[in-house]
């Protein structure tokens, strides 16, 4: 796009600046979209699975659902508690939400269709979703409650714990593509599942990493059965308790982009990404992105169903799924991953 501006007789940098604003605003602009409807479908799938509607009054088949309700929200007085850390109280939203979206900078959503292709993309996915912790920590302790207080400490409990599988994970997905650029880790998985299946997905070696992997996302962005940082019986609403009108929503939107994240995430360093589920040349007539799509609404689909079905852990279960399991299967697997390649690949 830069050089399409440069033709046309504008400056480079201008050019560059212009085309990176264009970019930026075609993921934002569907992202906020997408996570209205990720809570509407969120919400229609646990209905099904309760054998209720859900969401079937404002719009057509309750489309619009979501809207009015932020039409309510943003309508709503911004409530600052008397003895909160206004400053830090107001910044932690704005934290949380502004981390989820610069983390899709890296995505590719089809061959060449990314906003940075960087070769340390996956570097700085795990750089940056880290960072989502604070926006937690300051919102609880700003707060000046404690029940927020807990929540937060909770949290960075939670997220450290979890972040170490994920990043054992990612060595092996690292190790079997080669590289951290995530376009080519996506075009390294062409190939055979160790020769049983011609499939476009990673070595069926890795398919135990992939569901250390999709647990691990749930526990990351809160999810049941991995909620306790705003279990009700227990917290209230956790660090979100004492906020309203805006600053409550901004939490809700990062926390469902951050999901639909971990969804693209699944389907792009585990099944293809962009590419079909074989290779067979009539599928390729689908677009790379509609693919992509696909596989991020199944796993969606995965992530709704567990909520709705999966009873909440206790806390020491959380940690010991986390600590005493997932660590040493990582690393185990990661010492099998470096084995196999070094009599398949070099040797």
């Amino acid at each position: 796009m830069t050089g399409y501006f440069v033709r046309h007789g504008m400056v480079y940098d201008w050019a560059w600046f212009l085309a990176t604003i264009i970019g930026i605003l075609a993921i934002a602009l569907p992202l906020m979209l997408a996570v209205a409807m990720a809570i509407y479908a969120e919400r229609k799938i646990w209905a099904a699975i309760a054998l209720r509607r859900g969401p079937n009054v404002v719009g057509p088949w309750g489309l619009l659902q979501s809207f009015a309700d932020g039409l309510k929200v943003f309508l709503k007085e911004t409530i600052v508690p008397t003895n909160a850390n206004k400053g830090l109280f107001l910044i932690a939203p704005i934290v949380t939400f502004t981390v989820a979206l610069i983390v899709w900078a890296v995505v590719p959503f089809q061959a060449g269709v990314v906003l940075a292709d960087v070769n340390v993309g996956l570097l700085y996915i795990l750089a940056a979703s880290s960072l989502g912790v604070y926006g937690v920590i300051v919102a609880g302790w700003s707060s000046n409650s404690k029940y927020p207080f807990f929540s937060a400490l909770r949290a960075a409990a939670q997220m450290v714990s979890y972040e170490v599988s994920i990043g054992f994970v990612l060595i092996t997905v690292v190790l079997y593509s080669g590289t951290f650029n995530i376009s080519q880790i996506v075009l390294a998985q062409k190939g055979h599942g160790l020769g049983i299946v011609n499939a476009f997905g990673f070595n069926l070696l890795l398919f135990p990493m992939w569901v250390v992997f999709f647990i691990s996302s749930m526990a990351e962005t809160f999810r049941t059965p991995f909620d306790l940082v705003e279990a009700e019986s227990e917290l209230v609403a956790g660090h979100q308790t004492e906020y309203s009108s805006m600053s409550f929503a901004l939490f809700w939107l990062g926390e469902y982009a951050n999901v639909i994240l971990m969804c693209a995430l699944n389907a792009i360093l585990f099944w293809g990404g962009w590419l079909p589920p074989v290779d067979w040349a009539p599928l390729y007539v689908i677009p790379g992105i509609i693919w992509l799509l696909a596989k991020m609404c199944f796993f969606f689909f995965c992530f709704g169903w567990v909520k709705a079905t999966v009873p909440r852990y206790r806390y020491d279960q959380l940690m010991r799924l986390g600590w005493k399991i997932f660590l040493p299967l990582s690393l185990v697997f990661v010492v099998l991953v470096s084995g196999w390649l070094m009599l398949t690949r070099y040797a």
